[in-house]
């Protein structure tokens, strides 16, 4: 199929392309990589009428480091993320998460942004950016306002970002150095979004579990955190046996949704074994 037709702009400058924004309103959409907008359209499932194309804009594309903060901009491409020669955990879970996004093609074009802002709740970049609280950046012409991750995810597709605004930047704390990190997922095929998926953050001292972080994608209608088992894993020994536990524990405190996939109780299988495994990378790693 052929999409509907629409008025093009291409944007030359983050302020050309929130004037864009604030004229066309409702009746404007962003494109950057269009891995998930351009099918949408194809198949009509999207109709807008005015396309903003900000390739062009040069100033959205970086990945920098500023007083323990990792600043990512929102046309940085997947496959950046996944070539990044650093060997930090930050770095480390963010290679290790570029890897499952999508195929190749995917990631050649796909942006870190776009993904985000498409807020599909298994998308890599949604459960990383909810795992390490991570804070939006919106541009719009009126200046900037941050949204963290916990306000941004509001259902299926749906974003805090108004109309008028632009996804400009995305914040993620860099981790100390003794953190411990892992992602694992599961699809029926290599390169289909996930059933599920669990990415985990350790930060530990003298063996023991100081602070936890656990997340997870596709079992809801946006990136969640385990936060009770998060709380119950201070100051526990680290090995075997807790790692099973973890999994054991962040299937029975979550709710998987069901659908044509997969049912909630074979998603809350998958959370228990992910998890585990996840676990057991960060240990190990």
């Amino acid at each position: 199929m052929k999409p509907a037709s629409f008025d093009y702009y291409a944007a030359r400058s983050v302020a050309e392309a929130v004037a864009l924004l604030k004229e066309h309103g409702d009746e404007g959409k962003v494109l950057a990589g269009g891995q998930s907008l351009v099918p949408a359209m194809n198949f009509r499932l999207a109709r807008p009428e005015v396309l903003i194309d900000v390739n062009p804009v040069a100033e959205l594309d970086y990945i920098e480091e500023t007083e323990g903060i990792l600043r990512i901009g929102s046309l940085v491409r997947h496959m950046k993320l996944e070539h990044r020669e650093v060997h930090d955990p930050l770095g480390r879970l963010l290679k290790t998460a570029a890897r499952h996004v999508g195929h190749m093609p995917i990631r050649v074009r796909g942006t870190f942004g776009g993904s985000l802002a498409h807020a599909d709740p298994a998308a890599e970049w949604c459960v990383i950016s909810a795992l390490l609280d991570g804070e939006m950046i919106a541009q719009s012409s009126e200046g900037q306002r941050s949204i963290p991750a916990k306000d941004f995810f509001q259902t299926v597709f749906t974003t805090d970002l108004r109309t008028t605004e632009l996804l400009s930047e995305t914040r993620l704390p860099v981790l100390p150095a003794t953190s411990k990190v892992g992602f694992t997922e599961f699809s029926r095929r290599a390169g289909d979004f996930a059933l599920t998926m669990a990415a985990v953050v350790l930060d530990l001292h003298d063996g023991k579990v100081d602070t936890a972080r656990i997340a997870l994608g596709g079992i809801s209608d946006r990136p969640i955190r385990a936060v009770e088992t998060e709380r119950g894993l201070h100051g526990r020994e680290v090995g075997e046996a807790l790692s099973a536990e973890i999994g054991e524990s962040t299937a029975d405190e979550v709710e998987p949704m069901g659908d044509i996939h997969g049912s909630a109780e074979y998603r809350r299988d998958l959370v228990r074994v992910l998890t585990k495994r996840a676990v057991d990378q960060a240990i190990s790693g």
